[in-house]
């Protein structure tokens, strides 16, 4: 019998997919059994990648979806048991909400049992403990970000332990949450507290039984046979440190019911961290799109007219000559992109886990608009970047200057606009690229754009073959808020040991 897996927060799937694809002796040890996410569109992408597990060898109606030549009801019309199944296992419902708790709780009820082994996983909403999200709501009342309900959701998923008693669990969260306060007390040391004594935590709770939990570490050996003596940044896990091509840090720990004795993990092996070019350069080669309002524009004249002016502030005479080179290089016919690009490609890491040669192409690849003068900005910064002279705002040649009040001042973000260097592993890829794409500049100057869903998902490990469901800023949104699959992937190998 397969473990039951119950992901809660689940977004569109990344730690799902991790645990659903781990295979030993080509059979899948793990099974979800529910999947719980309030975000519609984030639903939509989990819903369909539950149906596509239902299938030993996948139909080939399931690429004529993807590639737009029938609709998903068509799809779900012609295999109504494997839709039911994924519909049955991906809830659309929302923790903590009087509507949905009684649902879920009989769904989980109905799919696990304290008797037998079961894992959940999943990060509860990460607003109120993101560096980000605090330095943006610095200036509002306290009492309002001392109020804010995103605080406490993990009680949420302590709940569900509380009630349930799985015999693992996983747990994601940003690296804020272990500076951030709630009522002027660190918020992580209640958490670990919560997490470890689940039946304490809640003052209503009546039963006698004496639930606990060892939290451990993926990233730090087990040796000490206390992991309540770990500091917080032991459980920090650096994406890149495990062969992720993206600079992701963040809290992950590892809960092992006391009364089990179960082995305690491994760390996750160390592996070298792809680069950017080594993950996104083999999809389609695609140019910006000028907004609506421009449309009369020419593409690479555009370009040209902004950078031409400032070639004697570039610096040395090879730089120079790179800047006229990738001008010479820019190329109005390429295409903009869709929800399908027909393609051979395929990526130069990890084949085995990206590659779907059925596919025959890039999904989710579709660029986004920008205004001309944006066109240029990303135009520069990519040539800087090649030419080993990063810049931020602060040594923005004046013209190239965004039309704002802080573009000048020092509390601008001297960052706002950062190239992701094709040699080195990206930046974190965040929520934050649904709003605009400046912290995510392609390397090639030549296509002078923001980076697509499908190159963000590349970033973050998920295959090629898992499609986004929604609007192209819900396909971003969905993206960034992702946990890497193949890190997942990574975990859900520690976690089989446990219990194996």
């Amino acid at each position: 019998m397969a473990i039951p897996v119950i992901d809660l927060f689940a977004g569109p799937g990344g730690l799902g997919e991790g645990f659903s694809s781990f295979r030993v002796d080509k059979k899948n040890p793990f099974k979800i059994k529910v999947s719980v996410e309030k975000d519609f569109h984030a639903h939509q992408t989990l819903e369909l990648r539950a149906f596509f597990r239902q299938f030993e060898l996948l139909p080939e109606e399931y690429y004529e979806y993807v590639k737009g030549k029938i609709s998903r009801d068509d799809l779900f019309s012609l295999f109504r048991d494997e839709a039911d199944a994924a519909g049955h296992e991906a809830m659309l419902a929302e923790l903590g909400s009087e509507d949905d708790d009684d649902k879920i709780m009989s769904r989980i009820a109905n799919s696990v049992s304290p008797s037998k082994p079961w894992v959940l996983i999943g990060g509860p909403p990460c607003q109120a403990y993101s560096l980000v999200g605090r330095n943006r709501r610095s200036g509002e009342d306290r009492s309002q970000f001392e109020e804010d309900p995103r605080h406490t959701l993990y009680r949420e998923y302590l709940k569900i332990i509380a009630l349930f008693h799985p015999s693992i669990f996983v747990m994601e969260n940003v690296r804020g949450i272990l500076s951030s306060k709630h009522n002027g007390k660190p918020i992580f040391n209640q958490i670990l507290s919560d997490l470890r004594n689940p039946h304490q935590a809640f003052e209503d709770h009546t039963s006698d039984e004496d639930l606990r939990y060892d939290i451990f570490s993926f990233a730090v050996s087990p040796e000490r046979d206390d992991p309540s003596i770990l500091q917080p940044s032991d459980y920090i896990l650096r994406s890149e440190d495990y062969g992720i091509p993206q600079k992701r840090h963040r809290v992950i720990l590892l809960g092992i019911r006391s009364d089990l004795n179960l082995q305690p993990p491994r760390p996750l092996n160390n592996i070298d961290p792809p680069s950017v070019k080594s993950a996104i350069l083999d999809l389609p080669r695609l140019r910006s799109r000028i907004g609506n309002r421009w449309e009369s524009v020419d593409w690479s004249n555009s370009i040209a007219s902004h950078i031409k002016p400032l070639l004697n502030q570039v610096g040395d005479a090879e730089t120079k000559n790179l800047f006229r080179s990738m001008l010479n290089n820019l190329d109005s016919d390429l295409g903009f992109g869709a929800n399908f690009v027909a393609s051979e490609s395929q990526c130069r890491i990890f084949p085995d886990w990206f590659h779907d040669e059925r596919l025959s192409g890039a999904l989710n690849h579709e660029v986004r608009s920008h205004m001309p003068a944006d066109l240029a900005r990303y135009f520069y910064y990519a040539v800087m970047e090649q030419a080993g002279c990063p810049t931020t705002l602060n040594n923005l040649p004046e013209e190239l200057l965004p039309n704002h009040k802080n573009a000048k001042s020092a509390i601008a973000f001297v960052d706002r606009f950062k190239v992701q260097a094709g040699n080195r592993p990206s930046s974190t890829v965040t929520s934050h690229i649904s709003k605009d794409g400046h912290y995510f500049i392609h390397p090639d100057p030549t296509m002078a754009r923001s980076l697509t869903v499908r190159e963000a998902a590349r970033l973050q490990t998920f295959p090629d073959n898992y499609f986004f469901e929604g609007p192209r800023t819900q396909q971003y949104h969905q993206v960034g808020n992702a946990v890497p699959p193949l890190l997942a992937h990574y975990l859900a190998e520690r976690v089989h040991e446990c219990i194996s």
